[in-house]
């Protein structure tokens, strides 16, 4: 892959020298940045005057140009200072992950020595000590020591450039192995590690690379030390592997082999309580942890996700070029990829998501009740949800129209699906962190309840017997009716879970940004949907969607249809406790005045709570003797 290697440090290290001589052993173009410093720039250093930010901005706006222009055909190595952060960040722009960064390292003492036996230099040794108080040493180089002799560094940088990988994936099961493919695609050099067993998991690293053209390069292992080891400092490794405790025993194995300023990604569904703890766990030993939620499921891995990486902002930085590189695009070519914030909020977004994903499945299941009930078979019900697209687009209401066109021999192969719903937690989490946070995400609970439900088939067949009504209604409603009770139940989904993300960033003081949130599920991930790309400009003014005047239309014009289709679902015992639940919520929330005095005055009766008084504006508790 073209690669623009940059050669920075302080003057005196001998970049011109090594960039030359690497230049060379590599046969490509060398560049020495100090040829293209403005005739200014030239003159003040002549003169004994250190550039500021504002003389050098020109200066590597030419060099960043230069390394955009040559990298189009070849790659290059290109010599600069670039001590601060923001001058390396400024050389890069636009780069992707085509570049390098090499550091020559060495003590004032050293250089000063340099400096003073040369001649014909710009630049003054005494000037020496204001690039010292400016160096903001780089965190994601090859650096190498000066006492090396110029063979001796040109030989490791090509050693590091030619053997060692950028990206380690630890974990090769679907995830991992559509990831490690799709960062091999975008041209990284890449290692992977699967552990083996003896018997029945063997050579499933090596198998692999050999499975698929793209992983030519890849470096496959089982031997932990060895993948470590063969990854470039400082490392960057992807966990994907099984939530809980295997994360935690993996960070273990990994340990002993990890050097200070390594970054570990956790791309699995792991707990965000988890996350937290792991991530001030290994700050404490110098390791940077990112938790990083994934959503996509085989195809989006492998063709783009969309990815939540929650950590360090040095550490995003890190590992953004990578991550950025293998995420989904948005409508204006954007990576589906961001930096969420600190801790585990990375891993908490992922976690509502899902938990938003749980009542979009149950919204449509119900609505596939409802259409069954008006007769409908699967391929008719299908072309229903067809026509809604137009309304109502979605990733889920794709591939359910698929489901529903799908036969096996005569029947449709989703009449022979047991009515048994699994889930992995994360909607489990969600109703807990709701609880905890306090916020009512209502439709979470009740689509997690009704997976829950699903799973007691007998005692759910025992009961259908027992209660099933003899008595007959119409089921009197619309398809048009429906649409518009769908189309309400998501509205009021999207509010609480985002509503919960909100609620997450105020309480553990992340900062999230719910717009660029939006953005980044508008595709890759399993909610997609117009909806969502209409909530990325909602969001740029409100953070409360129940606020926002074109949303508030919706709701009010598919209010009557609503009432209309839950009433007519329960007198024909049709279950829709999604669906129900976001009417209901909207009722008890939407009042000005509700019932919850009733409930503070038993608790003041028997628990002496206390109360406060809509006649009394200082907020003042009160209690009174009820009896």
């Amino acid at each position: 892959m073209k690669k623009v290697i940059f050669i920075i440090g302080v003057s005196g290290v001998g970049k011109s020298t090594i960039g030359q001589l690497l230049a060379k052993e590599l046969n490509i173009p060398f560049f020495d940045g100090d040829d293209y410093h403005p005739k200014e720039n030239i003159a003040k250093m002549s003169n004994g005057q250190p550039l500021n930010d504002a003389d050098r901005a020109g200066w590597l706006a030419i060099l960043n140009q230069l390394a955009k222009d040559q990298i189009k055909n070849n790659s290059c190595v290109i010599v600069c200072s670039a001590l601060k952060q923001s001058y390396r960040d400024l050389l890069n722009s636009g780069l992707e992950k085509n570049y390098k960064w090499v550091y020559l390292s060495g003590s004032f003492k050293q250089i000063i020595k340099r400096m003073k036996a040369r001649d014909n230099h710009f630049m003054p040794a005494k000037l020496l000590q204001s690039q010292f108080d400016i160096l903001e040493k780089p965190k994601n180089a090859i650096e190498v020591d000066i006492r090396l002799t110029p063979k001796e560094i040109v030989k490791k940088v090509k050693d590091a450039l030619d053997h060692k990988s950028e990206f380690g994936l630890f974990g090769l099961g679907v995830m991992g192995k559509s990831l490690s493919r799709n960062l091999a695609k975008k041209g990284f050099k890449i290692s992977i590690f699967n552990r083996e067993l003896k018997g029945t998991e063997e050579n499933v690293a090596i198998n692999f690379k050999h499975e698929f053209q793209e992983l030519s390069s890849a470096l496959p292992f089982n031997n932990i030390e060895s993948f470590v080891n063969s990854l470039e400092v400082p490392r960057k490794i992807m966990l994907m592997v099984n939530a809980g405790k295997i994360t935690d025993m993996v960070i273990k194995d990994l340990m002993p082999f990890l050097s200070a300023g390594d970054i570990l990604i956790d791309g699995g569904n792991s707990n965000y309580n988890e996350t937290k703890e792991r991530f001030d766990y290994l700050k404490s030993k110098g390791i940077h942890f990112v938790g990083a939620g994934v959503s996509g499921g085989e195809e989006g891995a492998l063709n783009g996700p969309s990815i939540m990486p929650g950590g360090d902002k040095e550490s995003y930085k890190a590992v953004h070029p990578f991550l950025e590189a293998i995420a989904a695009k948005d409508e204006n070519g954007l990576p589906c990829c961001t930096y969420i914030g600190t801790e585990g909020s990375g891993h908490f977004v992922k976690m509502v998501h899902n938990g938003i994903e749980y009542v979009e499945m149950q919204l449509l299941a119900e609505v596939f009740t409802m259409l069954q009930a008006l007769g409908n078979n699967p391929d008719q019900i299908a072309d229903i949800l067809e026509s809604w697209k137009a309304h109502s687009n979605s990733y889920l209401l794709e591939i359910t129209i698929d489901i529903l066109r799908k036969k096996e021999g005569d029947d449709w192969l989703v009449n022979k699906i047991m009515d048994k719903a699994g889930n992995k937690g994360t909607g489990n989490w969600t109703t807990i962190a709701t609880a905890q946070l306090g916020v009512p995400s209502t439709m979470i609970a009740s689509a997690l309840f009704a997976r829950y439900s699903s799973f007691y088939k007998e005692e759910r067949i025992v009961a259908s017997g027992n209660f099933q009504s003899n008595e007959s209604s119409k089921f009197d409603v619309t398809n048009d009716e429906i649409l518009k009770v769908y189309q309400f139940g998501r509205l009021i989904n999207h509010y609480q879970g985002f509503k919960l993300i909100d609620e997450a960033s105020k309480s553990y003081k992340w900062d999230l940004n719910l717009s660029e949130l939006s953005r980044i599920w508008t595709n890759g991930c399993i909610i997609k949907s117009d909806l969502m790309v209409e909530l990325v400009t909602v969001f740029k003014s409100t953070n409360n969607m129940l606020t926002n005047e074109h949303i508030i239309q919706q709701i009010k014009k598919s209010k009557p249809a609503v009432k209309k289709v839950v009433s007519q679902c329960v007198l024909n015992d049709l279950p829709i406790p999604t669906l129900s639940e976001s009417v209901n919520f909207l009722n008890n929330f939407a009042i000005a005045k509700s019932s919850a005095n009733l409930i503070q005055a038993q608790r003041d009766y028997f628990g002496a709570h206390t109360f406060q008084r809509l006649d009394d504006d200082s907020g003042k508790f009160y209690h009174s003797t009820w009896k």
